[in-house]
């Protein structure tokens, strides 16, 4: 039986995640997290996603949804931003604590992207976030670039495909180096 994985796009409807000059956080992250699961199910997973339009459900819900779907694995996306732009540029995943196969996606997930050009900006534990702590299957958010950093957002946008290749492809790494 196939490995499922359940994708969560970040924000939705009427939360806009972060925003800067006219992008949003919400469609970025739905737009990129379509992309990896499109590249997941040609490796032969299974994927879900928690939505495939601009709605919203509550982290708690998404949560929910993951749990229920039955996956083995919960990856949520989304752009970082900082109080000032360019502020802050490259990527983070974040995790419930420590341990386990969610540090190990979480490094190589970074790695990946890092090779894509974005600054790996490591893993960091996040035990407050929802769809982190509410889920019972190994879960990582990945905080794909700094929406109000024009490095990242070049990066983003002439790079998306490989972005999307990155984070598919250190999901895949995990889960065969695990002999899942």
């Amino acid at each position: 039986m196939a490995i499922k994985i359940m994708i969560d796009p970040g924000h939705g409807g009427y939360d806009n995640g972060a925003t800067f000059e006219g992008r949003k956080e919400k469609d970025e992250a739905l737009d990129l997290a379509l992309a990896v699961g499109k590249i997941l199910e040609g490796m032969g997973y299974d994927v879900a996603y928690t939505r495939t339009t601009d709605v919203y459900d509550s982290p708690v819900q998404k949560a929910r949804i993951g749990n229920e779907s039955g996956a083995d694995f919960f990856v949520s996306i989304h752009r970082n931003s900082s109080p000032t732009p360019n502020q802050y540029n490259g990527v983070q995943t974040l995790i419930y604590d420590d341990s386990g196969i969610k540090k190990i996606m979480a490094e190589n997930i970074n790695k990946e992207l890092e090779k894509v050009g974005y600054r790996n900006i490591n893993v960091s534990i996040r035990p407050n976030l929802a769809v982190l702590r509410r889920t019972n299957m190994p879960a990582v958010l990945v905080e794909a670039g700094f929406i109000n950093s024009d490095i990242d957002n070049e990066l983003f946008d002439t790079k998306f495909n490989e972005t999307a290749q990155a984070i598919a492809d250190g999901i895949n790494e995990t889960i065969k180096a695990a002999g899942l």
